[in-house]
């Protein structure tokens, strides 16, 4: 981790925490994490409290990941639009190929490092307009959790940061150790939509029931061919209300929300089972091996045997 004068606790504890509770089959941790700045020493945070960072920035030459969380302070990328000195030698460090994430309003950082032109980043919805202002040669997207760009990652809102950690985790070593940690931090291993569900709507949320019962409903019976017209009767609404309150309340259609669902279960599957290919498929309502591929492959770029070859033996046992 990256840190800076204005740091925000949450965000540092939010990466200890979760990388710090992924753990091998056998119980052996799975990540290394360090704290440094850009100066070592004493560290003011945003809280009544500072911090003491003992690592400088030559720790970054060894990272094979580095994460930079927000800051609070007048001289940020997020006010100035640029990096100051310490800062852009400290990134300059970082070797090639890296991957490199931010949480927040880090995302500053690494457009003001040019790491984000013309990539899709995001970053707290608050921030967007001052964001788009400042670094127009990055796609923004104001309305997911996070990105995944090639190896350079952002996040939205401090909590954001709790998706993109659990994010990378799931992509080093598999939706089993990420469902996991998600158990041992009490948090859900996947939150279902983006950020605009937060957003503060400039009229009263409707006092209607939610698509909650449906969507506990669907997850019961991925295995089967799900319609609009079933879940919308689940909910006794009109196939138009229900679509209209489920992009509401979830950030995504219907059908983009259960091909997810369809996927994270397959995952699962290979994960944590020796069922043949074309059986997951039918748990998991792809009907064929060919549609999981093509589902898969689409999600996450690669094939299903590639997946299980990856991530069966992390879990076995």
């Amino acid at each position: 981790m990256l840190v800076r004068p204005g740091l925000l606790p949450l965000e540092l504890g939010i990466v200890h925490q979760l990388f710090g509770a992924a753990r091998s089959a056998g119980g052996d941790r799975l990540y290394e994490v360090v704290t440094c700045a850009p100066v070592p020493g004493p560290l003011r945070t945003d809280a009544d409290f500072d911090i003491h960072v003992p690592h400088g920035p030559e720790t970054l030459a060894e990272a094979d990941t580095v994460v930079v969380p927000a800051s609070h302070g007048p001289d940020e990328p997020e006010a100035v639009g640029r990096l100051d000195d310490r800062l852009a030698a400290a990134l300059a460090r970082i070797r090639p190929r890296t991957r490199i994430a931010s949480i927040c309003t880090g995302a500053f950082v690494l457009a003001a490092a040019g790491l984000l032109d013309g990539r899709r980043a995001t970053t707290h919805w608050q921030s967007a307009d001052r964001f788009r202002a400042l670094f127009p040669a990055v796609r923004l997207d104001p309305d997911v959790l996070y990105t995944d760009e090639g190896g350079v990652l952002t996040s939205a809102g401090e909590a954001a940061g709790i998706d993109l950690c659990l994010h990378l985790i799931r992509a080093d070593h598999g939706a089993a150790v990420a469902n996991d940690v998600a158990r041992r931090t009490v948090v859900p291993p996947h939150r279902d939509g983006g950020q605009a569900q937060y957003i503060r709507r400039p009229v009263p949320e409707p006092t209607v029931s939610s698509t909650r019962a449906a969507r506990a409903w669907a997850l019961a019976h991925l295995d089967r061919p799900l319609t609009l017209r079933e879940l919308a009767a689940r909910e006794a609404t009109s196939v138009r209300t229900f679509t209209r309150r489920f992009r509401d309340e979830v950030g995504l259609s219907p059908g983009q929300w259960l091909t997810r669902q369809r996927v994270e279960r397959a995952r699962q599957l290979l994960e944590e089972t020796d069922l043949p290919v074309d059986r997951i498929a039918a748990e998991c309502g792809f009907g064929t091996a060919a549609s999981l591929r093509q589902h898969l492959q689409a999600a996450i770029g690669v094939s299903p045997s590639a997946y299980r070859a990856t991530f069966r033996g992390a879990t076995a046992g």
